[in-house]
């Protein structure tokens, strides 16, 4: 958490001036998350019709930002109330928030100000890098609660883990932290690269590779190669912890020259799991191995997969010289619901909703669909289109759709696939009458309120595009409209 006069040596090189004592956190694109005192970042827009972050500085200084940094050529500097620097000539005698930097480029001058943070650091600091194509969140918050046991520790904003949501995050981070946890996304070839460069990781995990950037890499072989630049920034001195499980990221062990440790469910792995219980939403039991030790865990996580995400975080807090009672304890103490981003709720008619549409996948709707395979009661599966998976969509889409008819007794398909995944629940052996497929949530809503009962577990998940936390709404005993 830098103060305003550390924004500014950071932006410009120079000794700060007399002033900026108070602390600027948090930093923000979005004008309407501005609290007092915090940081707001212009950005030009990133797509076609998306809005200019400069068209709301305005906005922001009323909120009470006190910095914005800003590209100076989309700025009109007309009735805004601030000290305006720009850091081409930022000699000032007082600093005075609050204030506007002016810069070519909002996203270098952020990426320069965080690296210069992550200078400032403790001495003592590591920081666990984590990517993969699913699975990020759940293992930063994981390895967050096993290391805060013994360490003080930080872990990154929410998915703030992109070329600029990263570095907004890492600049919240106090000074005196002695393990920092940050996940790190991709879009494009380079950019976990350029990611290391700014955070300097020194333990990396991956978690998988799936096809969740297909549409934007074209093959699995380049999406593990993109992947694999964490592994690749690793210092000689680091750690990498890599799924056994999936041969793509266990490869990735020749690209590192720093420790490798493996996870899994194989006993050649260097930490690994079996005697695996679900206990549907009561959570999941398993045995820990590693090297001659054994010890048995009850965790309150949902569903055979959350194994996986366990073993990262045992990992990450065993190479770091923590005990099993450190590393047990803060396993059982992280919440289910908001590691795994899933809430179930009361639904209509006595069933039960397992919201879990905050993203999707093949890889994590065939979890999904495992947990629900795990629950008593009637099952129906509530599945929308998986976004982004380019040449791989129809492949994802058929796996999900034959894995739901082998479920579920009742299958619901929403979106432009929904008929191609009909289709392939049908062939795979689910009556047409157990299928409703259309392009409307509401259509589907309706369908469903004609049928459920109590004691249905009804699973939903599809990509957010969908917006299928709506219908979960509509479906639940608060509903409203869709």
């Amino acid at each position: 958490m830098a103060t305003l006069a550390q924004v500014y040596t950071g932006l410009t090189g120079l000794p700060a001036p007399a002033g900026g004592e108070a602390t600027v956190t948090p930093w923000v694109m979005n004008s309407q998350l501005v609290t007092a005192g915090g940081g707001f970042v212009a950005r030009p827009g990133q797509s076609a019709g998306s809005p200019d972050g400069h068209s709301f500085i305005g906005d922001a200084l009323q909120r009470g930002a006190g910095v914005v940094v800003a590209e100076r050529s989309r700025t009109d500097l007309n009735n805004l109330q601030a000290q305006v620097i720009d850091l081409d000539a930022p000699e000032v005698e007082r600093l005075q928030a609050p204030v506007l930097f002016l810069t070519d480029d909002s996203l270098l001058a952020m990426q320069k100000l965080a690296t210069w943070w992550r200078d400032q650091a403790n001495p003592n600091l590591k920081v666990i890098g984590i990517t993969g194509s699913v699975g990020k969140t759940t293992v930063k918050e994981l390895t967050a609660a096993v290391l805060s046991n013994r360490f003080r520790t930080w872990k990154s904003r929410g998915n703030y883990n992109s070329d600029i949501g990263l570095p907004l995050t890492l600049l919240d981070m106090p000074p005196d932290v002695e393990r920092a946890v940050v996940e790190l996304g991709m879009t494009r070839r380079g950019e976990i690269e350029e990611l290391c460069a700014i955070v300097r990781p020194d333990v990396g995990i991956v978690t998988n590779v799936g096809p969740a950037h297909m549409e934007r890499l074209g093959s699995f072989e380049a999406i593990a190669s993109a992947k694999a630049e964490l592994v690749e920034n690793l210092p000689d001195n680091g750690v990498a912890i890599l799924n056994g499980d999936d041969g793509r990221v266990r490869a990735m062990a020749e690209k590192t020259g720093a420790t490798v440790w493996t996870y899994g469910l194989q006993p050649e792995f260097t930490l690994w799991a079996d005697e695996i219980q679900s206990h549907g939403l009561d959570g999941i039991a398993f045995h820990f191995h590693w090297g001659t030790e054994s010890v048995a865990a009850r965790l309150p996580l949902l569903g055979r997969h959350s194994v996986h995400a366990a073993l990262a975080a045992a990992s990450v807090g065993l190479s770091q010289g923590q005990s099993w009672a450190e590393v047990i304890g803060g396993l059982k103490d992280i919440g289910r619901l908001e590691v795994l981003r899933i809430v179930v709720a009361e639904g209509i008619n006595g069933s039960t909703l397992i919201d879990d549409s905050y993203n999707a996948s093949p890889d994590s709707v065939l979890a999904a669909l495992n947990l629900l395979n795990d629950l008593g009661g009637r099952r129906i599966a509530v599945l929308g289109d998986m976004l982004e998976l380019g040449s791989y969509t129809e492949k994802g889409h058929e796996l999900i759709a034959r894995r739901a008819a082998s479920v579920a007794s009742l299958f619901v398909a929403i979106g432009e696939m929904a008929e191609w995944m009909a289709a392939e629940a049908q062939d795979a052996g689910l009556p047409a009458e157990a299928i409703f497929a259309t392009r409307e949530r509401g259509e589907a809503v309706t369908w469903l309120k004609e049928r459920l009962q109590p004691e249905d577990m009804v699973l939903v998940k599809a990509s957010r595009g969908l917006r299928l936390d709506e219908l979960v709404t509509q479906l639940s005993v608060v509903g409203g409209d869709v």
